[in-house]
């Protein structure tokens, strides 16, 4: 599973994907080799489009969600905007469930 974090930078998104990293590491249910991670500035969102299942949004760029939509519904890409508190705590684990969450609700509404 690829998960794309995004924000307006990509640095402080870099530090969440290393929480989840950790969180998918110390994980006695879940396998490293079955996850991909990559933190990017929201504006180089169209070059990743095609082979990521699921984005994270950091609460600094929550204000483009619309833009950002029209760049991932195309492709069926599921997201989902961290909150402000989840965020500040770089709490790695909530927001991997996050993204899991979002990818198998997307994954049942297209029957799969």
């Amino acid at each position: 599973m690829k998960i794309v974090l995004c924000c307006q930078g990509g640095f402080s998104t870099t530090m969440l994907m290393d929480s989840m990293k950790r969180t998918v590491r110390d994980s006695q249910k879940l396998n490293e080799a079955d996850f991909t991670f990559k933190a990017i500035p929201v504006d180089q969102l169209p070059a990743e489009v095609d082979d990521t299942d699921v984005v994270i949004l950091g609460p600094q760029v929550a204000h483009r969600v619309d833009s950002i939509k029209e760049i991932l519904d195309p492709h069926a890409i599921p997201y989902t905007v961290v909150d402000k508190d989840t965020y500040g705590k770089m709490d790695g684990a909530t927001v991997l469930k996050m993204a899991l969450v979002a990818r198998k609700k997307a994954d049942l509404a297209a029957g799969k």
